[in-house]
């Protein structure tokens, strides 16, 4: 297999006068993006970054993290993008177990760098104003540098994902050229793109999301639009604008866009193909997405950082919560909920955890030196992906949540994807997130957060899940209006947080107070 670097420049080659990446005022050809990305080739160089370095990145979805991100694959320095919000702390940490020869960072992450233990041992590059002992990234352009060549092989690392941490420190996840490239090829082909697409390029590119759309659009010379931090407006305005094709988001950011008044007024008419992944769909959402774009594909794409594609739903609407089928590069089980062995399959309909093969071409080999991760997700030759879920009679799967978030209530397992989507399609209702509180007499009780979009009351709401067709025991037992519902910076609902405590009431007077009867 090819490695990246040579994807890139057989691309160039290919069609060197098709548009490449967008950033505000910058526009650049493949051919003219080709000789920004040598030029950084040549800096990486000077400032003695060698083959199988680790280099930390904090940087937006701008123009240079893009440039950078291809410079790296070409002279096999392993790239490591961080959260750009990250904290000094998370600095210093990424700093130590990364072993880092080189930080580039921008104005908004520079306090978190500057503040960092371990930052002033090694260059450290600014996009912004360099201070004493900093270096500005606009030095080290040379428009003189020659064409770059591919200095890693298929075998080679190419970067390195953190993913969140949510009990304990976040996990280093390498990955390597041809894993990265089967993943972006898988993409293409699953998304059914074309040449040419054009992408909103707004999934930061420290995430797997972020990644795949750059590399996908750089395999088939489709063009990158960037769009450094979400914003509603400034990315409707892009769609219209850039005529993009194609979308690729978490849930949220699609809720925002159809909720902004500006969005009946926008033409999305050259958007024909939609995709989510990173957090489930609510019925509601997909209804209405469906009707808004009228898209001719629609898919709901689960993975994770350590197995890009899991599965792959095409026509997202048909069936509401299914991921579909195991991708192209994949072969999925559901095992027993606390079983040893991966053999251990649970039947059509039982839930359990979901388990994706190691053998995949997408795959990751293992956590950067944590034997502990290693152990507990790594089970003969299968990735236990920690996420629950199960196939049904005709074989699609669904995904029910984590492992760690199922609630168990008297005895019985309830799973808050299905109590969301239930209550989603309430009209009041404009998000959801249903978590277990604990209860003396039940082990935990059914709470639902919402965010309205209109007033309701407890009553109202326990109605529709009772004529829903809901379980009885999978009824809320509790409702709690809320300013807003906690979520990471890639949009992913953040449950704990709920049970933590650590949530903003409404601020009107909580109708809610009055808990349903059984």
């Amino acid at each position: 297999m090819l490695d990246l670097g040579t994807s890139l420049i057989a691309s160039v080659t290919r069609d060197p006068g098709a548009l490449a990446i967008v950033d505000g005022p910058t526009r650049l050809s493949y051919g003219a993006w080709y000789r920004q990305v040598s030029a950084l080739v040549a800096a990486l160089d000077r400032l003695g970054l060698r083959h199988g370095d680790r280099l930390l990145t904090l940087l937006q979805n701008r123009w240079e993290a893009a440039t950078l991100h291809w410079a790296c694959q070409l002279t096999g320095v392993i790239l490591t993008p961080l959260n750009w919000r990250a904290t000094a702390d998370d600095v210093a940490y990424c700093l130590r177990d990364a072993e880092i020869r080189a930080v580039i960072f921008e104005d908004v992450s520079a306090a978190a760098v500057r503040a960092a233990e371990g930052a002033p041992a090694v260059p450290r590059i600014t996009l912004g104003t360099a201070l004493p002992g900093e270096l500005a990234f606009a030095e080290l352009q040379d428009a003189s540098a020659p064409d770059a060549t591919p200095r890693a092989g298929a075998e080679d690392w190419s970067l390195m994902l953190y993913t969140s941490g949510t009990t304990s420190r976040p996990k280093g996840v390498p990955r390597r050229h041809r894993a990265e490239r089967a993943a972006a090829i898988a993409h293409v082909a699953q998304n059914l793109y074309r040449r040419g697409e054009r992408t909103l390029g707004v999934m930061p590119l420290y995430h797997t999301m972020g990644v795949r759309s750059l590399l996908a659009m750089a395999l088939l010379n489709g063009a990158f639009i960037c769009l450094p931090r979400f914003d509603v407006a400034t990315a409707l305005a892009l769609i219209e604008a850039e005529r993009i094709t194609n979308l690729y988001l978490v849930p949220t950011l699609y809720h925002d866009m159809l909720a902004h008044p500006r969005f009946a007024q926008t033409d999305i008419s050259s958007v024909r193909k939609l995709g989510f992944a990173g957090a489930s769909m609510t019925d509601g959402l997909l209804k209405r997405l469906q009707e808004a774009f009228k898209p001719e594909l629609f898919v709901n794409h689960y993975g994770s950082s350590e197995v890009y594609t899991c599965a792959i739903d095409q026509d997202a609407p048909r069936k509401p919560g299914s991921a579909g089928r195991a991708g192209l590069n994949q072969n999925l089980r559901v095992v027993k909920l606390g079983a040893l062995s991966p053999d251990e399959t649970a039947a059509p309909g039982e839930e359990g955890e979901i388990a994706a093969l190691l053998a995949g071409d997408e795959a990751f080999e293992g956590y950067w030196r944590r034997p502990d991760a290693d152990a507990k997700a790594l089970r003969q030759g299968w990735y236990m992906t920690g996420d629950t879920g199960f196939f049904d009679a005709e074989g699609d799967l669904f995904v029910t949540g984590r492992v760690d978030d199922m609630i168990i209530t008297g005895g019985e397992n309830v799973s808050p994807v299905e109590v969301e989507s239930c209550l989603s399609l309430h009209p009041a209702v404009a998000e959801v997130a249903v978590v277990g509180l604990p209860d003396e007499r039940w082990g935990k009780v059914v709470t639902a957060f919402i965010r309205c979009a209109a007033p309701v009351d407890s009553a109202e709401l326990d109605r529709h899940c009772r004529e829903s067709g809901l379980a009885n025991f999978k009824r809320p037992r509790a409702f709690v209006l809320v300013e807003t519902l906690p979520r990471s910076p890639v949009g992913k609902l953040l449950r704990r947080k709920l049970t933590e405590g650590d949530y903003t009431p409404a601020g009107a007077p909580n109708p809610a107070a009055k808990e349903p009867t059984a």
